[in-house]
This record gives structure tokens, C-alpha cells and sequence, in this order.
């Protein structure tokens, strides 16, 4: 990292250094007998209708433009009842209150059952103009196509580090 000292007349020195690496752990909460936590279960309404299941604002409170992003998110989904429902979702990002981008390619979990199963997905993303600053937003969206079938939850493997440049 580029480190600098900057200065003025009658001033002290001060420290600068634009680069930031920041994490946030994007689930938290009361402590549990084996560490894992869960953000709140959401479930879906109408058939085939989206809607964000999670959503985290990543806000290291100084601005920046986002060099990289590493992430790891990690949600467990299920049917409330019917073991033949299908469910749709993907993770999406944004600067501030900009336009969603899509982190990957829906995933389609057919017959999902009613016992929650765990899915994963992670790794670097480099920059994209919807979502290249801090602070931003992380959600997970979800759909089902049967109606108040589909549940979701996010837990607290998931985070995402950011390593940016302060403006």
C-alpha cells in the first residue's frame, strides 16, 4: 500500500493512506451454542414473483472507488411445504442507490424440499460500473413458482471484503 505523509503550513503531519481494506461480516446477532447464525427467514408471496430475501448495505463510512471484492455469501433455502416446489435465486450488488447487477447467473433449485439446503457463492469480482464504490448494497432475491412456498435465509459465513481507493 502507498503510503504518504501530507502537510501544510503550521500544520501537523497527518498520515495518509488511500487505500482501504475493509470486511463486513454480513450476518451477526446473539451469540449461539455452535456459532451459527442466521438472518431473518424470509418467505415468498405470489408464484413467480421476486423478491430480495436479504439485503446489507456495506458502508466502511469512507467513500471509495472499489479496486476488488471478495465475496462469500452463503444462504440455505427450502419449501415451507411442498417438497416439488421450484425456487429461483441469485445475489445482486449496487453502488449506493444505483442500479442492481446481477453477481451471477440465476440458480434454479428444482423440487427443493422442505429441509433446508445450503448454497454458496464466492470469489473475486472485479469492478463493474453499477457497482464499482463504497458504500454499497448487497441482496439475495429469490422467486418461487408456487405461491408462500419458497424460504430463505442468509448465515454468517457470509461476508464481503473490499478493498478500495478513499476519494
Amino acid at each position: 500500500m502507498v503510503k504518504g505523509i501530507v502537510s501544510g503550513p503550521q500544520e501537523l503531519p497527518v498520515r495518509l493512506d488511500p487505500l482501504v481494506d475493509f470486511e463486513d461480516r454480513l450476518v451477526s446477532g446473539t451469540l449461539t451454542h455452535n456459532g451459527i447464525q442466521y438472518s431473518q427467514e424470509v418467505t415468498t408471496a405470489g408464484a413467480g414473483v421476486e423478491m430480495a430475501a436479504f439485503s446489507k448495505l456495506v458502508d466502511p463510512l469512507v467513500e471509495g472507488r472499489i479496486l476488488w471484492v471478495e465475496l462469500e455469501l452463503v444462504a440455505e433455502f427450502r419449501a415451507v411445504s411442498s417438497p416439488t416446489a421450484d425456487l429461483t435465486w441469485r445475489w445482486q450488488a449496487r453502488n449506493g442507490d444505483g442500479s442492481w447487477l446481477d453477481l451471477h447467473e440465476p440458480v434454479l433449485e428444482a423440487n427443493i424440499g422442505t429441509a433446508y439446503v445450503a448454497r454458496t457463492r464466492g470469489g473475486c469480482f472485479t469492478p463493474q460500473p453499477d457497482f464499482d464504490s463504497v458504500p454499497c448494497e448487497i441482496r439475495l432475491v429469490i422467486s418461487c413458482d408456487e405461491a408462500n412456498q419458497g424460504r430463505a435465509r442468509v448465515t454468517n459465513r457470509s461476508h464481503a471484503r473490499v478493498v478500495y481507493r478513499v476519494i
